[in-house]
């Protein structure tokens, strides 16, 4: 459709990936850098990698469902809590101008699903109008697994604890929030699945329809050379759990034949997990 926005059918549904920009950022994986840097040969000096921000909407029947709003317009007046900042990244026109090219309205989002509480997954879903803070999508629901909205802010980041207060608070003060505990089925074939280790309320979106299956995974991989490797994880992640969901969505997807998006694979980022020799990896699909 363009080239930040690419759609495809999984089943009865229509499955559109869209850009939101590219961050450059060092992951700092708990490994030895001889071993990351052999994994992530594009790495800089500096250890940094280009990540894609990749935001996901499905239709299907009358359910409208986007997956991790993860920003504001590019061209918006900035009312960020301090702190929530993103050097390096480059936009792209951003999630709303996509919307708009997909003929989707604002106020037809049904559904809105956060994979877990990091800022660049959920701070696109208020935006200021005439100096107050509004839900952006009026009419959509939005999810979140309860161990992440319901985390005690001493254990955050500050500038997470001011964003989840500022943008999910605002969203739970109109009535809009729901939480879940485990698994929560949004529309029959839609469900999200928990799966910590990113954060404690880390979950997966998948969905089902007409015998194919297809996973929006958010930052359960944060690079392809997890995949091969399922303890690598950047500071400050419960890795036990990162490899017991990780295990099982591997063990699934392939079983499935399941298309795979992460938030962070550059776009358009479709992909399916293959069985390897030693384990598993990662297959870039060609589905433009």
């Amino acid at each position: 459709m363009s080239e930040y926005i690419s759609s495809h059918r999984i089943g009865d549904a229509t499955v559109t990936v869209i850009s939101d920009g590219v961050l450059p950022w060092a992951l700092e994986m708990q490994v030895p850098e001889s071993e990351w840097r052999r994994a992530m040969p594009e790495a800089d000096a500096d250890g940094k990698v280009l990540l894609g921000i990749n935001a996901a909407h499905i239709q299907l029947g009358d359910a409208s469902i986007l997956i991790d709003p993860g920003f504001d317009d590019p061209n918006a007046e900035k009312h960020e809590p301090q702190g929530l900042e993103w050097p390096g990244l480059v936009r792209s026109p951003g999630l709303h101008a996509a919307l708009a090219q997909m003929g989707v309205e604002p106020e037809a989002i049904t559904h809105v699903l956060i994979t877990h509480a990091h800022g660049d997954h959920f701070a696109g879903v208020t935006v200021v109008r005439d100096g107050v803070r509004v839900p952006r999508y009026p009419n959509a629901r939005l999810y979140i697994e309860r161990a992440d909205w319901e985390a005690d802010p001493a254990t955050l980041h500050a500038e997470t604890s001011a964003a989840v207060q500022t943008h999910l608070g605002t969203l739970d003060r109109h009535g809009l929030l729901e939480t879940f505990d485990g698994e929560r089925e949004i529309v029959p074939g839609v469900t999200m699945i928990a799966a910590p280790g990113e954060s404690a309320g880390h979950s997966i979106v998948r969905l089902k329809s007409n015998g194919q299956t297809f996973y929006y995974l958010g930052d359960l991989f944060h690079h392809r050379c997890e995949f091969e490797h399922l303890d690598w994880a950047p500071p400050d992640r419960d890795v036990a759990a990162l490899v017991a969901a990780r295990g099982r969505l591997t063990t699934d997807a392939v079983r499935e034949e399941a298309v795979l998006v992460f938030t962070h694979e550059m776009f358009p980022a479709w992909g399916r997990v293959v069985q390897t020799p030693t384990g598993f990896g990662w297959e870039r699909l060609d589905m433009r």
